[in-house]
């Protein structure tokens, strides 16, 4: 699905090979920093927050491209959810430890503390940004984000951000915009589950309408438009955590993320994360054929049966549907997982466990969709109920978009 095509050079200070590579659609943020902007950063020290994704369009990471440039004072590397080399699983802590390849301290933002601290910070001039995200308000990497611009604000340090694509592109809203009561680390500020921005847009919402007021630089793309979404990028995929392992997994993640608390299977603890929804005991034609009959743009449905290998139902055959995106411009990932939730309670199958309700309601950013969904409430009605929020969202988000 995607053009393995590559940046044809790199700034001779990065020692970049000379040997000459297609050009991609997209110049990558970071791929900009290493060309240009790091001259800007001359005798001044930089800590890195990444991860695996933070690469190059070469496929080279960051922390190595810059590592291997004399004139930048590499002090410290950040570690999101899921570790510096993003093997650790989902909300496990991850300690600090040091970088095997360079030598550098690695100081976990998902262990004891989840800000930057003064000692973590010192000696730091300027802190750099480069991890790709997922499009998605629960996605922890954008907290992580604000986190160190806060503590930047704090301590009077820069934040560069080096932008990436939104994998799922950047026209569509969906879903609910968080009520403040809500607030967690899976979804800090008022935005919709999908918001569609980039990190570097993310970032100057934060930074101007959230009042942080660090001193903030976004290092912009060149060549992505809102309407790409990954597939229309050149760019080789990176896992971004354990369970997104494919861009296609971007485009479903709001659709299934947000289901397993009202007891539908996402498919985690299979090789399609994400990609399945259903349980134990459903009827998966009977399923399928309430799905279809919604019309839902951009998507089909077939029954499936799946046997996860780790979680509650390891082990236990599962029916439902595979969910195939035959159009990601349309789909409208959110709604889906509305459609999900009805079609399981027309089965008897959608149930919150006792006590999780808070956990629903966390990970919608409101206890609105549960209430509808308990009082008998139509997918049409839930959604109609979105539609004020995002229409305020999408006039404030245009102060901040750069493509």
């Amino acid at each position: 699905m995607q053009r393995r095509t590559f940046l044809a050079a790199t700034a001779a200070a990065f020692a970049a090979p000379a040997a000459a590579r297609a050009k991609p659609a997209i110049v990558l943020g970071d791929d900009v920093f290493v060309r240009d902007a790091w001259r800007e950063l001359r005798g001044r020290a930089v800590g890195i927050v990444t991860n695996p994704s933070g690469v190059l369009s070469t496929g080279e990471a960051l922390p190595d491209a810059v590592h291997r440039n004399g004139a930048i004072a590499v002090k410290a590397l950040f570690g999101p959810e899921h570790g510096i080399r993003g093997t650790v699983g989902a909300g496990e802590t991850v300690g600090s430890s040091t970088d095997e390849k360079t030598g550098l301290p690695v100081y976990s933002l998902y262990g004891k503390t989840r800000h930057p601290s003064a000692e973590m910070l010192d000696g730091i001039d300027v802190m750099l940004f480069d991890i790709q995200d997922v499009g998605a308000r629960p996605y922890t990497y954008v907290s992580t984000l604000a986190y160190v611009m806060e503590s930047c604000a704090q301590y009077g340090k820069e934040v560069w951000v080096l932008d990436r694509p939104n994998p799922i592109g950047g026209v569509l809203l969906d879903g609910p915009v968080l009520d403040p009561k809500y607030k967690s680390f899976i979804g800090l500020y008022p935005i919709p589950e999908r918001h569609g921005l980039t990190v570097g847009e993310l970032a100057r919402l934060y930074n101007d309408h959230f009042g942080i007021g660090c001193k903030l630089r976004v290092i912009a793309m060149q060549g992505w438009t809102r309407e790409m979404l990954w597939s229309e990028t050149g760019l080789k995929w990176i896992a971004t955590s354990p369970n997104i392992p494919h861009a296609r997994t971007t485009l479903v993640y709001l659709a299934t993320g947000l289901v397993d608390e009202g007891g539908v299977n996402n498919g985690i603890g299979t090789d399609r994360p994400f990609e399945y929804a259903g349980g134990y005991g459903f009827d998966a034609a009977a399923f399928r054929d309430a799905l279809a009959a919604r019309r839902i743009p951009g998507v089909e449905f077939e029954p499936v049966d799946w046997v996860p290998t780790r979680g509650f139902w390891s082990g236990k055959t599962l029916r439902g549907v595979a969910i195939d995106v035959t159009d990601g411009h349309a789909f409208p990932s959110v709604r889906t997982a509305i459609e999900f939730l009805v079609a399981a309670r027309a089965q008897g199958k959608y149930h919150i466990a006792s006590g999780h309700e808070p956990f629903m309601d966390r990970n919608w950013g409101t206890d609105s969709v549960r209430l509808a969904l308990d009082s008998g409430a139509g997918p049409d009605a839930i959604v109609a109920s979105w539609q004020p929020g995002l229409r305020g969202f999408k006039t404030l988000r245009s102060k901040y978009l750069l493509y």
